[in-house]
C-alpha cells in the first residue's frame, strides 16, 4: 500500500484549510414531533481536535452526529463539514461526503451474518476495492485494534468489546477525516472500557484524525484529556505533570441547547451552578 492505514488523510483539493473547522454548526435548531431536539445551537471543531460531547440522556447528542454525517437534516441554520455546507447538498454529494467520516455506532451495528473481515470491507466492497487489496486493508485495521485473529469469526461469536472493537476496525478502515463515536463504551464494563478509550487515544495521538466522541462517562472524557497513548508500549499513560492534552476539548448540551463549549480546564473550573451539579 502506498499509503498506511494510521496516516491522516485530508484530501488537498476537497480538505479544509489549515484553519478552516472541519465542522461547524450556525444556528441549527433540528425538531421531533413539535418538540426542539437542538434549539440554535453553534459550536466549531477544527482540524485534529477531539471534541468529547457531554450531556443528559435525551439531550439532543446522538441527533447531533446523525447531522454532520447527513444522516438528518436541520429545521433551520447551516453545518459545514470539511468546508462544505451540507444542509443544501443532494444525496449523491452527503454520499460522496460519507466517505471521508468513519462513524462508531453505540450498539456496533455489525451485520450478524457477515464475517468480521467482510463487515471491516464492507465499504471497501463498495468502493469496489480489488479483493487482495481489501483483505490487506482489513487485516492492518484489525491489528490496530489488537484484534486480527478475529478476522473469520462471526459477530454473534464475540463478546461486546469484542465487537466494539470491530466497529472502530470498520470507521477507520477507509482512513477517514473525522470518526465520530456514538457512546463507543455504553454497556461495557470498566476494563473493557479502558480498552476502548486507549484506540480512540491511539487514533487520535497516532492519526491525529479528527473526532466527535458521545460518552455518558465522565471518567471516560476525562480519561482522553488527562493521558496520551504510548507507542512503546502501546497502552495510556498519563501525560506528564499532569498536563491536559490541548486537542481535546468539551461540548455539553442539555436540552437542546450548548451549556458549555471549551476547554477541559475551563469546564473544571465553571461556576456555572448546573454543570458543577452535572460534573459532581
Amino acid at each position: 500500500m502506498a499509503e498506511g492505514l494510521l496516516t491522516s488523510n485530508l484530501r488537498e483539493n476537497n480538505g479544509p484549510g489549515a484553519d478552516e473547522p472541519v465542522v461547524a454548526f450556525d444556528n441549527v435548531s433540528i425538531i421531533f414531533d413539535v418538540k426542539p431536539v437542538l434549539n440554535n445551537i453553534s459550536f466549531v471543531v477544527q482540524p485534529g481536535e477531539t471534541r468529547i460531547i457531554l450531556g443528559p440522556a435525551g439531550g439532543g447528542k446522538s441527533v447531533l452526529l446523525k447531522l454532520v454525517d447527513g444522516l438528518l437534516r436541520p429545521d433551520s441554520g447551516s453545518i459545514h463539514v470539511f468546508g462544505e455546507d451540507i444542509t443544501t447538498m443532494s444525496e449523491r454529494d452527503i454520499f460522496r461526503l460519507r466517505a471521508r467520516i468513519g462513524m462508531v455506532f453505540q450498539e456496533s451495528a455489525l451485520f450478524d451474518s457477515l464475517s468480521v473481515e467482510d463487515n471491516v470491507a464492507y465499504r471497501l466492497y463498495e468502493e469496489g476495492v480489488p479483493p487482495e487489496e481489501a483483505h490487506q486493508r482489513v487485516l492492518e485495521a484489525l491489528r490496530f485494534v489488537e484484534l486480527e485473529q478475529a478476522i473469520s469469526k462471526f459477530p454473534p461469536e464475540l463478546s461486546g468489546g469484542m465487537r466494539r472493537r470491530v466497529s472502530i476496525a470498520r470507521a477507520i478502515i477507509s482512513k477517514p477525516d473525522l470518526i465520530l463515536y456514538d457512546s463507543p463504551t455504553g454497556g461495557l464494563d470498566p476494563i473493557t472500557s479502558t480498552t476502548i478509550i486507549e484506540l480512540v487515544l491511539k487514533q487520535r495521538d497516532v492519526s491525529h484524525t479528527t473526532s466527535l466522541l458521545i460518552t455518558h462517562r465522565l471518567q471516560d472524557a476525562f480519561a482522553l484529556a488527562m493521558n496520551h497513548f504510548d507507542t512503546a508500549t502501546g497502552r495510556m499513560k498519563p501525560n506528564p505533570n499532569g498536563e491536559l492534552d490541548q486537542t481535546t476539548k468539551f461540548l455539553v448540551l442539555n436540552e437542546g441547547q450548548v451549556v458549555f463549549d471549551g476547554t477541559t480546564l475551563e469546564l473544571v473550573h465553571s461556576k456555572d451552578p448546573w454543570l458543577r451539579d452535572y460534573l459532581s
